[in-house]
């Protein structure tokens, strides 16, 4: 018997046999339900026991959690990235990476505890992680060739931050606002003087 090799698509991914991707498509969505409802620090064995499939399973389309989270925020990223461009005439350089950075806590903050691997999840290779890290990349540089933001803050910079902002909202009633706050007090920080 021989076995039909898999092709990537055009979005990078390896196309899937129809079982495996209905695996895949049950396991997303028993993340999704259940990092809302519990966080992303939730038990992956519990993630693969509501999607009804294996440990093994889970682990063989998602080897790490971060690659479980970053696959659940996809599609998330991906609007955040296209919002972003949509604004990109509208706003000011500042402006730009402001709202930019501003929607990347409030999309961090979509499931709890997420904010310390928001890093490692923008790493993982999906179209909406993708399309998010360069977007911040391409908003630090329209910022610095605009002479609004210093030379040597780095989109990781950035990360960092939306990390720190998304911990701290976190912990905050009134997280809206204080996310707000947070970044004007960086963006002070980081502005060309």
């Amino acid at each position: 018997m021989q076995v039909a090799k898999k092709k990537p698509s055009r979005t990078g991914e390896v196309s899937l046999r129809a079982d495996a991707q209905l695996n895949r498509e049950r396991i997303l969505a028993a993340a999704e339900e259940m990092f809302l409802e519990h966080g992303a620090n939730v038990s992956l064995e519990d993630v693969a026991k509501r999607a009804n499939v294996g440990i093994g399973t889970l682990y063989r389309r998602f080897p790490t959690r971060e690659a479980l989270l970053g696959a659940a925020y996809s599609a998330r990223f991906l609007e955040l990235a296209e919002a972003s461009r949509a604004r990109d005439g509208e706003l000011t350089p500042t402006e730009s990476v402001r709202a930019y950075l501003e929607q990347l806590v409030l999309h961090t903050n979509v499931y709890r505890g997420i904010a310390a691997s928001l890093g490692t999840v923008l790493q993982t290779d999906t179209p909406g992680c993708h399309a998010t890290s360069e977007e911040g990349r391409r908003l630090v540089r329209r910022a610095q060739k605009a002479g609004v933001i210093r030379r040597d803050v780095t989109f990781e910079d950035l990360v960092c931050v939306a990390t720190a902002i998304s911990l701290a909202s976190e912990q905050s009633a009134s997280s809206k606002s204080r996310v707000a706050h947070l970044v004007d007090v960086f963006l002070g920080g980081i502005a060309s003087r």
